[in-house]
């Protein structure tokens, strides 16, 4: 009997910038089951954003191959590429919302995908759709606030706004790119708790990246790092021990777990 194929294949990617001269990625293979909880850590510069961004191919790798539920996103035209963009939810380290536009406007645009764009430029949008939003919110507990000023949010709540948003989509996988890295720990903790909920009681399989190593042991239910772009770890939480964090890590290992 053919065992599945995983949910996520990641193979020999490689991301080059700037004519050649700086290497993000360097060879990065691994494999992701359906429903885990994958959490990426690594110094700022290591690789997590550009490794988030090839897998939804916001950026486009230099070499290697990523596939997703038995597609191969890296052979995909823009066209199929938008199609399959639907069932990936993205959360993103500065929010990404608009910031003059309401709460509702901005957990509307995570149903983009699935209409034409000409109607959603003129913000005409189905009332299921609005529904959906409201009971999104519900979700993150931000109902009260559907017709405020983005800019008028905190920033835990904004990134509460990003989850909405990413709900909107109804993934099968949603990717945060260091969805926490400018809240203090107490929100920090809150929103983490959202892609929890998300991955426990939806499904979802969640590709997080996050610079402190506390929240992954506390989240993740597997942990990857990159280190100059390379994949130097990859296992269980509990198996990173002192002298791998501090291979990871280096000088700033200590900076590291404050969360």
């Amino acid at each position: 009997m053919a065992m599945a194929k995983p949910y996520l294949v990641v193979e020999h990617v490689t991301k080059v910038y700037e004519r050649g001269q700086v290497l993000a990625l360097n060879d990065v293979s691994f494999t992701v089951e359906r429903g885990e909880f994958l959490v990426i850590i690594g110094l700022s510069g290591s690789g997590k954003s550009t490794l988030l961004r090839c897998i939804n191919r916001l950026i486009e790798p230099t070499k290697g191959r990523i596939w997703l539920d038995g597609v191969e996103l890296t052979r995909l035209s823009h066209r199929q590429m938008r199609r399959v963009r639907r069932k990936i939810g993205m959360i993103f380290q500065q929010f990404n919302l608009i910031k003059r536009a309401t709460v509702m406007t901005n957990v509307l645009t995570g149903r983009l995908g699935y209409h034409p764009t000409f109607l959603t430029l003129l913000g005409r949008f189905p009332h299921q759709d609005r529904e959906l939003a409201m009971r999104n919110l519900e979700r993150v507990g931000l109902e009260d606030k559907a017709y405020v000023r983005a800019d008028e949010l905190s920033g835990g709540q904004q990134q509460r706004v990003g989850i909405a948003r990413a709900l909107m989509q109804e993934p099968e996988l949603l990717l945060a790119d260091e969805p926490v890295s400018a809240l203090d720990p107490a929100t920090s903790h809150s929103v983490m708790q959202y892609l929890e909920q998300m991955n426990k009681e939806d499904g979802v399989t969640v590709l997080a990246s996050l610079h402190f190593l506390s929240l992954a042991r506390r989240y993740g239910t597997r942990i990857i790092a990159l280190k100059d772009g390379q994949l130097v770890f990859d296992g269980a939480p509990e198996e990173i021990d002192d002298a791998k964090f501090k291979e990871i890590y280096g000088e700033e290992a200590e900076q590291v777990e404050v969360r």
